[in-house]
């Protein structure tokens, strides 16, 4: 009976990730360097690879250390304290990106010649286009995500949590599609080419990162499927399912205050 559990907290067994995981970072970061300086991309590649290979294999311990009943309830709420820090985290990496944008457009340093005040260009980006009917694809799948969720908390059948999760990932496919083509019609169109002037700039890199952040929660959302479709979540127990959720909905906050700041009031 010594291996019986007879306290709250889950003791982790020595592991090789936090260390592939550092070297990976690591290596990821000074290959992206490497890069910019035109010294190819395929250091910063081998560090992508090996991060890619350390979130699943650590993600695929940390799901069977919950089917195995490890992740008591003092565990799971130090799994969402921990997911709650994460997306603070990034809403302080989105800040920084307002900041840029809010900065440029209201006062540039460059925007004086000698004591007159020249405005910036802004460039025109229509709102009420493609970002609108975005805005409303993301919305969607936000209440699809919230339906799924709802039907797991409440014991409905999973063929709903099911359907919802799915509605959710084609919409997210959607989405990204869609500013995909969004990008091409502007690069096209107006000639523009990364670091020429700081709108465009920021705008591609703001919106950019979110649709990087779309594709995370998407394959987020999908994995989440998967497990429900094994049956890994019950009503009490849904820890993953709740951090798909929160990301998602998180995403769809961005992309509100973007479409509000960066397309409407920009232009």
């Amino acid at each position: 009976m010594a291996h019986v559990k007879n306290h709250d907290y889950h003791i982790l067994p020595p592991s090789i990730y936090p260390f592939l995981g550092a070297i990976g970072g690591f290596t990821m970061l000074f290959g992206a360097v490497q890069w910019m300086h035109a010294q190819g991309p395929w250091l910063f590649l081998i560090g992508f690879a090996a991060v890619l290979y350390v979130m699943y294999g650590w993600w695929a311990e940390v799901v069977t250390e919950s089917s195995q009943g490890d992740h008591t309830p003092v565990v799971r709420i130090g799994l969402r304290y921990g997911f709650i820090m994460f997306v603070m985290s990034e809403v302080m990496f989105f800040v920084a990106w307002f900041w840029a944008f809010f900065k440029h457009a209201i006062y540039p340093m460059s925007g004086y010649e000698g004591s007159t005040y020249v405005q910036p260009e802004i460039y025109h980006v229509d709102a009420f286009h493609l970002p609108l009917m975005n805005t409303l694809v993301l919305l969607l799948s936000g209440a699809a995500v919230t339906w799924a969720h709802h039907a797991l908390v409440h014991n409905e059948p999973r063929k709903d949590v099911e359907l919802g999760l799915i509605i959710a990932v084609v919409l997210g496919l959607c989405f990204t599609g869609l500013q995909a083509y969004e990008y091409y019609e502007l690069i096209v169109h107006h000639d523009w080419v990364f670091g020429e002037d700081k709108f465009y700039s920021t705008f591609f890199m703001a919106t950019g990162f979110h649709g990087f952040h779309v594709i995370i929660g998407t394959i987020f959302l999908f994995v989440c499927y998967l497990r429900v479709r094994s049956g890994h979540f019950t009503a009490e127990r849904h820890v993953g399912f709740e951090a798909a959720a929160w990301y998602w909905h998180f995403v769809d906050v961005v992309w509100l205050f973007l479409f509000a700041a960066v397309y409407i009031w920009g232009s």
